[in-house]
């Protein structure tokens, strides 16, 4: 009787453990489907705030230009939308995100071209999706320099190259994990192919700086707009409305709080959630100290008047100047980084000027210069303790300025080099730069139906 009673209690321990093994691995399969669903969920919105930004340069652009090219710039814009996704689906997320499995080069990837591949990783869709987001975001920037004068089939062109080489393969080495900037070495350490892993939490050099040095480099080889350089009042060639780039501006510091707070890329513990508070704040801090500066230096400075224009630029040079390092930095330094930001700026805007190079929204200045900044100035910010910072403030020794600088040079090498390489042949065919009748008419009578882009006829001028 004891022997039967020993079994059946034997038995039942067995059906219980067997049990509590089936309760703890469907437990396990919850909470991993719980954090999936609330990283994609989060990775989701902050990829359609990163896409809504395409409304706000949409309108700051189309403010930017005259009446008469309004269309046409608002054409651009939507082309490089639909033409950088489809860019990404093809090619350009697998030369971006698509280490190979075994062995992966530090140059390029390869994986999941033409989305090969992600029915057997279906996390890849929302990765997807944000990236692309990014990837549109920095062909959208050269559209800007070189509005008014610039042919469709070329910018058309150029925009296919730029989200399918230029941009992925800088991606590819800061990001992707794998790429000379950024991998794991044989002791699992993050290091860069000489020194300190490259930081870039959002963007700064990856992102607006590729857009940068690319709007310069386009809108050197498209020439200035007929009449700009001998112009001695360019008061022929401001914009149209104002109105138009202050709402712009708006959007897209809107937008900016999917671009970088989304760059935590997770958000299902309270470190994700402190760090995304962490980067809301000194996205908002940064913008508001450098366009403030502007605002200030514009009034200061000859004619000494208010520029509003200069104000939405200067905000939008903080933006930029924080991506780096919004992650990585404490407000003050955010403060100082924003103010070291608008002032870059305003130098890069003025010696453009100087130069004779129509740069129509200073996108240059913006996004390539203040850009620079951004990534450089994590060589000096950054506490260890926020985001892994080794700036030289914190770690006098920790070799992370040489990283930034190199990376920052190399992107601008890399960048201006091709650019220069499919800009020069389009403009040698004539596909660049529009006749100087249709520059005189405006783009929108000669190119677009209907040829006007506001209900009256009055408007066009």
């Amino acid at each position: 009787m004891a022997n039967v009673l020993e079994q059946m209690l034997q038995l039942d321990l067995t059906h219980l453990l067997e049990r509590q093994g089936n309760a703890t691995a469907a437990m396990k399969k919850m909470i991993a489907d719980y954090d999936e669903a609330l990283d994609t969920i989060w990775m989701l919105l902050a990829a359609l705030l990163v896409f809504f930004m395409h409304a706000g340069f949409s309108m700051l652009e189309a403010g930017s230009v005259r009446k008469k090219n309004t269309q046409n710039i608002l054409a651009k814009n939507l082309c490089v939308i639909s033409l950088g996704f489809l860019s990404w689906w093809s090619f350009g997320f697998a030369f971006a995100l698509g280490p190979g499995d075994k062995d992966p080069n530090r140059v390029v990837g390869y994986k999941g071209l033409f989305m090969d591949e992600f029915w057997d990783t279906k996390s890849n869709f929302k990765v997807w999706f944000f990236q692309g987001a990014f990837c549109a975001t920095a062909a959208t920037i050269v559209s800007g320099a070189m509005a008014e004068r610039t042919q469709l089939k070329g910018f058309a062109i150029y925009t296919v190259l730029m989200t399918t080489i230029i941009y992925p393969f800088v991606v590819y080495w800061g990001w992707s994990g794998k790429g000379w900037l950024n991998y794991t070495n044989q002791k699992g350490e993050s290091v860069a192919s000489f020194g300190p892993w490259y930081r870039d939490f959002a963007g700064s050099g990856i992102v607006h700086m590729v857009g940068g040095i690319g709007a310069l480099c386009g809108a050197v080889a498209v020439g200035a707009r007929k009449g700009w350089k001998e112009a001695k009042d360019l008061e022929e060639y401001a914009p149209h409305s104002i109105p138009f780039c202050v709402f712009g501006t708006f959007c897209l510091w809107f937008g900016w709080y999917g671009f970088n707070p989304g760059s935590t890329l997770a958000m299902k513990t309270t470190g994700n959630a402190y760090q995304a508070g962490q980067v809301a704040v000194n996205t908002t801090l940064a913008p508001c100290v450098a366009g403030l500066l502007v605002f200030a230096l514009r009034a200061a400075l000859p004619p000494n008047k208010l520029d509003v224009s200069g104000f939405c630029n200067g905000i939008l040079a903080g933006l930029v100047a924080i991506t780096a390092g919004c992650g990585f930095v404490k407000s003050w330094e955010a403060i100082v980084i924003g103010l070291i930001g608008g002032l870059v700026y305003q130098g890069a805007s003025m010696t453009l000027k100087m130069l004779k190079v129509d740069d129509v929204v200073d996108a240059f200045a913006v996004h390539g210069a203040t850009g620079a900044w951004g990534v450089i100035s994590l060589g000096f910010f950054g506490d260890p303790a926020l985001g892994d910072g080794r700036g030289f403030f914190h770690e006098t020794k920790s070799g992370q300025f040489g990283t930034q600088f190199l990376a920052v040079i190399v992107i601008a090498i890399w960048t201006a080099g091709l650019s220069i390489v499919i800009l020069a042949p389009l403009s040698f065919m004539g596909w660049l730069r529009m006749s100087d009748e249709v520059q005189d008419a405006g783009a929108d009578v000669i190119k677009h139906s209907p040829p006007k882009a506001y209900g009256s006829a009055s408007m066009i001028s």
